[in-house]
């Protein structure tokens, strides 16, 4: 069977889905950009939602986690989703569940509810990625195709940035169910146009009467969904002196080995991995399994670093990260229009270059920097990314055959989705770490012999004893407040360090480019 008896697509000809690709394509990108706000919106609602549902922090860390985990869990799944169940029909049904769970989520009452809706609306949200792709690059010709990833590439910069500006946002004005709420209006117009203009693959995959591939089902589901617990949780469990996370990593290992054996030795795959013997696309993979890795710890680092050292708003935050996401955007649609004319990996390792240049700005932040400080570097990593996301993008699936696109760019969406994972956690791991190297080199420059430091204790304890504090009360005060600086100090470095760190991570994954076959993004399709 090619798929399940469901209603059908309204029969339309190329011509007419070609007319109608634009449309198409905000549709998808608009449900692509719920999908991605999503994945980072509530982290800034979580004290309000502690406070409103009596839990801790642990246990509100569920609520991201929850839906992250489910979201990579479908994300290899989809195409084999999309073609039992249909192309439209999956991809319309995912954005009806991601929004029917988004108002239970506003809803919830309890914490088991809300969790239990995140994971049911990341599930959703699994298909609205790399479906989303294989769709944009079905509709749109060989010739328009970094058009299409353009397009689908400004949701994927814009989505990551808007969420927490837009959480803050809404959080301080209105409270947080609204964060939920949102994605009604928005999922209704993406659900009715999906409905109406998605059009099926025009290369049909079979699928065998065998039924699902269970074994490969529950090896996914163990490995991948162990692996994102692991990384979710490591940091604050103290990683493998923590019996939990030993535990994980092994569930992990495991079900991931006895996935690749089950999806080998299956004659109907779920998920046919059998397509990474590719080269393109297995270098593509791998590449974006980098990337993510990159984007997502500085992504990530940023507002931190922004907010909890400098003490900028959610929405200061927002003004200085936003500015990166248009140039993003203006960069792919410009790269977009002429990646077929040329051999894409100069653009790649242009982009590289000027991440790793970005990289150095932030190296180089101090305590004393203003927002404007912050705009240029912002500025240039949006169009370094600009520069790398569009042609890696078209030279992974370059190869591959078109009853093949959405494996492949499930894949590779996976790849660049675990790499952000694994970023997020090593960042927080080395953030710790540097922090804790920085300050023990610092300490023995505050001696409280040195006459400058004795002299620094002294004029700020004068100040507390001229507000009214006791000599020995202001003398306290005075150790605390240099300990405090001394803190703010090593944490200011630890971020210099780790900006830096993925600069260099990211710069040494260019000679993979040497590895792809070909430069164009609408390459030879191979036989196999």
């Amino acid at each position: 069977m090619t798929a399940i008896a469901l209603p059908q697509a309204p029969a339309r000809s190329r011509e007419e889905i070609y007319h109608a690709r634009y449309l198409i394509a905000f549709a998808v990108t608009l449900a692509s950009v719920m999908e991605l706000v999503d994945t980072s919106i509530v982290n800034v609602a979580i004290p309000h939602m502690m406070g409103n549902l009596g839990a801790t922090l642990e246990e509100i860390a569920w609520v991201s986690t929850g839906y992250i985990v489910a979201n990579v869990i479908v994300l290899p799944m989809t195409s084999f989703f999309s073609d039992t169940f249909g192309r439209r029909n999956y991809y319309t049904g995912s954005i009806a569940l991601f929004t029917v769970a988004s108002f239970f989520c506003g809803h919830a009452g309890s914490l088991y509810g809300l969790v239990f809706w995140r994971v049911v609306q990341g599930i959703g949200g699994g298909a609205l990625i790399s479906t989303a792709q294989a769709i944009l690059f079905d509709v749109f010709p060989k010739e328009e195709r970094g058009t299409s990833t353009a397009i689908f590439g400004v949701g994927v910069m814009v989505g990551p940035l808007l969420g927490p500006t837009l959480g803050g946002w809404i959080t301080a004005n209105y409270s947080w169910p609204w964060i939920f709420y949102i994605n009604l209006p928005l999922g209704i117009i993406a659900a009715v146009l999906c409905w109406q203009f998605v059009p099926e693959p025009s290369a049909q995959v079979k699928r065998s009467d065998s039924g699902i591939d269970w074994f490969g089902l529950c090896f996914l589901a163990v490995g991948i969904g162990s692996l994102q617990i692991m990384l979710e949780r490591g940091q604050s469990k103290d990683w493998f002196a923590s019996k939990e996370i030993t535990v994980e990593a092994i569930l992990a290992v495991a079900g991931l080995i006895a996935f690749v054996w089950r999806e080998l030795a299956a004659e109907h795959p779920m998920v046919d991995i059998r397509i990474l013997k590719n080269r393109q696309l297995a270098t593509g993979v791998t590449f974006g399994l980098v990337l993510g890795f990159a984007l997502y710890a500085s992504i990530f680092a940023l507002p931190v670093f922004l907010q909890g050292l400098l003490g900028y708003s959610a929405w200061d935050t927002g003004k200085v990260m936003f500015p990166g996401a248009i140039a993003s955007a203006l960069t792919m649609a410009l790269v977009g229009r002429f990646t077929q004319k040329i051999d894409a990996r100069p653009l790649v390792v242009i982009g590289v270059l000027l991440y790793l240049w970005s990289m150095t700005m932030h190296w180089q932040f101090t305590m004393a920097i203003g927002l404007h400080d912050t705009l240029l570097p912002t500025i240039i990593r949006g169009v370094a990314m600009g520069l790398v996301f569009v042609p890696l993008t078209g030279l992974t699936v370059a190869e591959i055959k078109p009853q093949q696109m959405a494996q492949g760019t499930g894949l590779f969406n996976l790849s660049r989705q675990l790499g952000g994972s694994l970023g997020i956690a090593t960042a927080t791991m080395l953030i710790t770490r540097f922090t804790e190297r920085a300050r023990a080199g610092l300490l023995p420059h505050l001696d409280a012999a040195d006459p400058n430091v004795r002299a620094w204790l002294n004029q700020v304890t004068g100040v507390m004893s001229r507000a009214g504090a006791s000599l020995p009360q202001a003398q306290a005060r005075a150790y605390q407040i240099l300990s405090y600086k001394l803190q703010q100090q090593a944490s200011l470095l630890a971020y210099d360090k780790l900006y830096l760190t993925m600069g260099i991570v990211f710069t040494c994954a260019l000679p993979l480019l040497l590895l792809f076959r070909t430069g164009r993004v609408t390459g030879k399709v191979e036989s196999h």
